[in-house]
């Protein structure tokens, strides 16, 4: 039932001996090449439980660049599954071509309603789901950014028995579910290190939800103003880090906890002869996204 994905490997940044740190990098935005990062990882065992009770179609929420639109609607359409998203932004409905994430939802299937914000808050309700169940039929539904009880398992796997020589496991956050799989499945002895993209204290408390271990702690400083906010600094940072070890980061997650991480380096907050891993959950499909409104605004472009 799940396609086939490559398996994640660790590739060494060299950080200068005077630091007296090692930092390694889990690929795992080499996965898949459009279900890639946790977006595989939350997406796995939600598939199959659709497969198993028998839906034919799979319904999400997302915004307008959302990794999420695109990798289910990647999936569905590989695996068989119809495929609706619930996009926030009613102005967006005559920008599909406009918009990479759309276009490429909408090449693999995905069909869209798109709804006005305040609509679009009432995503959790029993209500709203149950008019759009009206609207479109039964379908499997899917949360926004893919955390639930199903997404953390399969983040769970994440880690590997290699990876238990690790001091620091690092990820930025979204909505959760990835640092929660990674706390669940790293050892007593390993700190578990949240970057979250956006802004808000929420985050510690639906973490607490999933979590079964306390060894871990967010990292709020490196949001740069909010989610997808950005700033030039950031941009050259991504540019940089490319450019040094042929990485590729997104502006929105993973750019964002690399600075932080070289940002605490520097700042010598890891003890001397710490191993540090993280772990790259992919989201490359946004630098299309983001590099259109920088070229508006005349900014640098993302390599």
């Amino acid at each position: 039932m799940i396609f086939e994905f490559e398996q994640a490997i660790n590739e060494q940044v060299i950080i200068p001996k005077s630091k007296g740190v090692e930092l390694y990098v889990k690929r795992e935005d080499k996965l898949h090449t459009f279900v890639s990062g946790n977006k595989y990882r939350k997406l796995k065992y939600n598939l199959l439980e659709a497969d198993n009770k028998g839906f034919k179609t799979l319904l999400t929420f997302g915004g307008a660049y959302s990794n999420h639109i695109a990798a289910v609607a990647s999936a569905g359409d590989a695996l068989g599954f119809k495929t609706i998203g619930i996009i926030r932004g009613e102005e967006l409905q005559d920008k599909i071509e406009e918009n990479p994430t759309l276009r490429f939802a909408a090449a693999c299937g995905m069909k869209f309603k798109f709804v006005s914000r305040d609509v679009y808050r009432q995503k959790t309700s029993e209500g709203f789901l149950n008019s759009l169940k009206v609207e479109f039929g039964d379908f499997y539904h899917i949360p926004e950014g893919g955390t639930n009880a199903l997404a953390i398992k399969g983040c769970e796997e994440i880690l590997v028995d290699s990876d238990k020589n690790f001091d620091f496991i690092c990820c930025s956050v979204g909505t959760g579910g990835t640092i929660s799989g990674l706390i669940n499945c790293s050892k007593l002895s390993q700190q578990v290190l949240g970057f979250p993209a956006l802004k808000g204290s929420f985050l510690q408390q639906d973490i607490c939800k999933f979590v079964k271990q306390d060894n871990w702690s967010l990292i709020n400083e490196y949001h740069f103003g909010g989610y997808a906010k950005i700033n030039t600094e950031l941009i050259s940072f991504i540019n940089q880090f490319n450019a040094d070890y042929n990485i590729p980061l997104d502006p929105v997650y993973t750019g964002k906890m690399f600075f932080g991480i070289f940002d605490l380096i520097d700042k010598n907050y890891f003890p001397k002869g710490s191993k540090i891993l993280a772990i790259h959950t992919g989201g490359l499909q946004g630098i299309v996204g983001m590099n259109s409104q920088l070229k508006k605004k005349g900014l640098t472009l993302i390599n």
